[in-house]
């Protein structure tokens, strides 16, 4: 889909790119080698053929950064099949919800084929050399959570990376609320007690493990990691539903089963801390 999209380029909103579309301009060979849309200015059609040059010059050297700064956060869902072998999801634990004064317990990575947990006080400082590897982080709300959160605890963690923030295409397709709803939405289902799991009980699992209790932190591993092996569901799902509703052939991506996580669950524990929760 990135190859058929127009509107990173400035200039073209996303009713013009459905004429480029319309008038037989589909893809950015067909822009290079032929007419532009009809009635454009020489100075759009300029600005149009030297944006896809470098667009194909970008996407040669795997720059995602360079089609993130320039699509609309609900349109970034196009850059997944591009990048797909250079993708990992994640998502963070913390110890509250500011970045200046709280900290981060467990960064849960998933490139498609391995699920990770770095975990505060062991491997947590692995972060950016592990990070480095990736050109595209796929999240779930992360603009407004996780990355800040990342960038205040990891001056090494750099930006030379595309970001795609499901949140956003997910509400245009009419899913929204936190990640454990949009699942639910999506017919995607957790073990147990594992769906009353939620990130204020992750901050209490966070505490229950400090405190010396012997199954707290698997059971935060384990949701932990529950949450990102999810995320690529999510990611086709939203990538199939927008081109379905787009005026080109476009192959869908075929649904991914997520990798079971054999991590053990303390499902009386969070029964305890769920009834806690319910007291206040």
């Amino acid at each position: 889909m990135l190859t058929n999209s127009f509107i990173h380029v400035p200039g073209i909103g996303a009713r013009r790119e459905r004429d480029l579309w319309a008038s037989g301009i589909k893809c950015w060979d067909d822009c290079l080698c032929g007419n532009v849309l009809d009635g454009a200015s020489p100075s759009l059609t300029n600005r149009l053929r030297a944006t896809i040059r470098a667009s194909t010059q970008a996407l040669q050297q795997s720059d995602g950064v360079y089609f993130a700064t320039r699509m609309p956060p609900h349109d970034s869902w196009r850059l997944y099949p591009e990048f797909k072998n250079r993708t990992v999801f994640l998502d963070i634990e913390t110890t509250g919800l500011s970045p200046h004064f709280d900290d981060i317990t467990v960064i849960s990575l998933f490139d498609g084929k391995r699920p990770r947990a770095l975990i505060k006080g062991r491997d947590l400082k692995e972060f950016p050399r592990i990070i480095g590897k990736y050109s595209l982080i796929v999240t779930y709300n992360g603009a407004t959570f996780d990355l800040p959160f990342l960038h205040r605890k990891f001056k090494r963690f750099n930006r030379n990376y595309a970001h795609i923030d499901l949140r956003y295409p997910l509400a245009r397709l009419g899913l929204t609320g936190g990640l454990k709803g949009v699942e639910r939405k999506a017919g995607i289902r957790r073990e147990g007690m594992l769906s009353a799991v939620d990130g204020f009980m992750a901050v209490r699992l966070w505490r229950e493990h400090q405190q010396g209790n012997p199954t707290a932190l698997n059971t935060l591993l384990r949701y932990a990691l529950e949450d990102v092996v999810n995320l690529p569901s999510l990611m086709v799902l939203a990538y199939n539903r927008h081109i379905k509703a787009f005026p080109l052939r476009v192959p869908r991506l075929k649904q991914t089963v997520p990798p079971r996580i054999k991590i053990p669950f303390d499902a009386k524990l969070i029964k305890r801390l769920a009834e806690y929760s319910s007291w206040w």
